[in-house]
């Protein structure tokens, strides 16, 4: 039965990691998963992305596997098991959504600290304009941004490091909020945005490479240009 299969799964991890199992599995450790839980991650995204539901079945999957790994290290060393995963995550989501089940202790808990920083400014500013506290029209969102920058370079004029960061972060938080408000994922904007930069950086180098040339030889301008042709090939 289907519901029987998820036992399965942590027997088989159980198996893998025991005697007579799989070396490999028998060496790993939290740190040592570190990566492929990230890899695992991103191509569950990836397969999002390509709009693929086998691939996205496949990759869930693997992604599931890593929590199963992780709290068969954990269950061996006595510190927790995959029920007691299960039951913490009950719990949270009970309490992150306080209209279906009580009452919430605060407006903006549940957002973990260790988020993606565009990612949580995402989630914290969601929260806080559903009681209200958010902007009326988009224009004022811009006026914002406008603000933040103004703000920013007054901190560079005074060749201040604080108060650059500091406003520097301001400008940031105000574009989620454009982001949001616009509902357009600022994490997601920003991460397709890299992976553009490092498709139309590569053009650069491979035809520098056609040409026998490498930056050095490679004024900006000719950069710039063999940018903006990477660019409309895109189109």
């Amino acid at each position: 039965m289907k519901e029987k299969r998820f036992e399965e799964l942590v027997e088989l991890m159980s198996k893998l990691r025991g005697p007579g199992g799989c070396p490999w599995d028998g060496e790993q450790t939290h740190e040592s998963l570190k990566p492929y839980l990230i890899e695992e991650t991103y191509e569950v995204i990836e397969a999002i992305d390509e709009g693929s539901t086998e691939m996205l079945k496949e990759e869930l999957g693997d992604l599931l596997l890593q929590v199963v790994f992780h709290s068969e290290l954990a269950r061996e060393r006595g510190d927790f098991d995959i029920s007691d995963v299960m039951e913490g995550l009950i719990n949270k989501l009970v309490s992150r959504h306080p209209h279906v089940f009580g009452d919430a202790e605060s407006v903006l808990a549940g957002i973990p600290p260790h988020m993606p920083s565009l990612q949580r400014a995402h989630k914290i500013t969601q929260k806080a304009a559903r009681v209200g506290f958010d902007w009326g029209h988009i224009d004022q969102v811009f006026e914002k941004v406008k603000e933040e920058i103004m703000e920013f370079e007054e901190a560079v004029e005074k060749n201040s490091p604080e108060e650059m960061e500091s406003e520097l972060g301001d400008i940031l938080f105000s574009l989620v909020n454009v982001g949001r408000f616009l509902e357009v994922n600022p994490e997601e904007a920003l991460r397709k945005t890299i992976s553009r930069f490092i498709k139309r950086f590569r053009y650069i180098e491979e035809t520098l490479a056609q040409k026998g040339k490498d930056f050095k030889e490679t004024s900006l301008e000719e950069m710039d240009e063999l940018w903006n042709i990477a660019k409309s090939l895109e189109k």
